[in-house]
């Protein structure tokens, strides 16, 4: 019998194991998972049973949709090798799928989970979308039905909208990288909304929109981010950080924008309520001024010295039918004095007709209505009305009628002879 080295024995379990497990696939629980530094994974697959090592490299390891964790249950793709210096056999894993569920479910679940766990979906963070929309800036791809699809439904309900188009890829491994950068460009444009999307696709022509970099580039966004990736059933990582989520890419146009159609009709229907609100107004107004004009026609001066001078016209009446009754007592006592209390009576007539007569004057002499007499002028200094002999020289005084006013310097006063 043949006396082998160790290094030999090795060698050819390794030869061996490795012409019998080419490509295996192996199921089961992981445990033990270690990220190096390096960028190898180093975990342990195990059932109930039985455990087996395993390690999966930098290459390999880059190319995961999903991070391994413990207790995962997975199916693994790979060959058994031996590490010769010391004996140890391992699986050298190619790829790893979660066990029932393909990886790029898994990969959602889990940035779905972490993401939300941050608070990036809460929605205290998430932005309203402006009423008032005049410039939309969109992330999406130049070449692609959905940019054409929004630019003919915002031409139909809104025409005035101004729209920047940031070219950029949706699919493809660096697809991630260019959105979350053209989002960051975008979101400096000064646009009121951005719009981040494309049209439909499989579930990895989408993915894009699932990756982390893309959900952080529109969780920073100071401008409010509406999501319009695929169709109505595609759900992505992109709508859950979002401000909004549109169903489709031409959906995302009418969830912001208004109907120019409506709005025509609210403005109409707005113009029907000022103007009924002004005629309602203008009656009010006329209204009130046929009320102040009643009253202030009852306060006028003219007024009361109509009124003043009815009463005078009253009091002289009961004062003659007072003095008549007065005369006739005093006639029956003093008909002898007959002769000279007639001279008597006529005279106190006559200065009582003298006295109402210039009372009479002076009413009427206060009237505004006189000063429109021709040759009336009153003198005014200072505001107030005044007469010649307290004028003096070099002072400016006012000539005043019913019409006019004149601006005089007196220059001399005489006392008339």
């Amino acid at each position: 019998m043949q006396t082998l080295r160790v290094s030999q024995v090795n060698e050819q379990i390794k030869s061996l194991l490795e012409s019998t497990f080419i490509q295996i696939r192996v199921e089961g629980e992981l445990s033990r998972v270690t990220y190096h530094s390096s960028g190898h994974i180093y975990f342990t697959i195990k059932d109930e049973k039985s455990s087996l090592s395993c390690v999966m490299f930098r290459s390999n390891a880059a190319r995961l949709k999903f991070r391994l964790e413990e207790g995962q249950h997975v199916v693994l793709s790979g060959a058994i090798t031996v590490y010769v210096p010391r004996g140890n056999y391992q699986m050298m894993v190619q790829s790893v799928e979660p066990y029932g569920a393909g990886a790029l479910a898994a990969a959602f679940e889990q940035l779905k989970k972490r993401l939300q766990a941050e608070g990036l979906f809460s929605a205290e963070r998430k932005r309203q979308i402006p009423r008032r929309i005049r410039h939309v800036a969109i992330v999406t791809s130049k070449t692609g039905a959905a940019i054409q699809d929004m630019i003919r439904v915002a031409r139909k309900r809104w025409p005035l909208l101004k729209i920047t188009l940031v070219d950029t890829l949706v699919q493809g491994a660096e697809s991630a990288g260019e959105i979350a950068r053209h989002i960051a460009y975008a979101d400096r444009l000064g646009a009121d909304v951005l719009i981040v999307g494309r049209g439909g696709g499989s579930l990895e022509d989408l993915w894009a929109f699932n990756e982390e970099e893309v959900a952080r580039a529109i969780a920073a966004c100071n401008t409010p981010v509406v999501s319009a990736v695929g169709h109505e059933v595609d759900t992505l990582i992109s709508d859950f950080v979002a401000d909004m989520r549109a169903p489709t890419p031409s959906a995302a146009m009418e969830q912001i924008l208004p109907d120019r159609i409506e709005v025509l009709y609210g403005i109409d229907e707005m113009m029907e309520r000022l103007s009924a609100r002004e005629r309602q107004l203008i009656s009010l107004k006329e209204e009130t001024l046929l009320s102040l004009q009643s009253r202030l026609e009852q306060s006028a001066i003219s007024r009361k010295i109509a009124l003043q001078l009815e009463s005078v016209e009253m009091l002289k009446v009961q004062l003659s039918e007072q003095i008549r009754r007065l005369l006739d007592r005093k006639r029956e006592l003093a008909e002898p004095l007959h002769p000279q209390m007639s001279v008597a009576i006529k005279r106190f007539l006559t200065s009582k007709n003298e006295g109402l007569s210039a009372t009479k004057k002076a009413l009427k002499a206060l009237d505004p209505r006189h000063k429109l007499r021709p040759g009336y002028v009153q003198l005014v200094k200072d505001g107030s009305v005044t007469t010649l002999d307290k004028l003096k020289p070099q002072e400016r005084i006012s000539l005043q009628d019913g019409l006019y006013e004149a601006t005089a310097l007196v220059e001399r006063i005489e006392a008339q002879k």
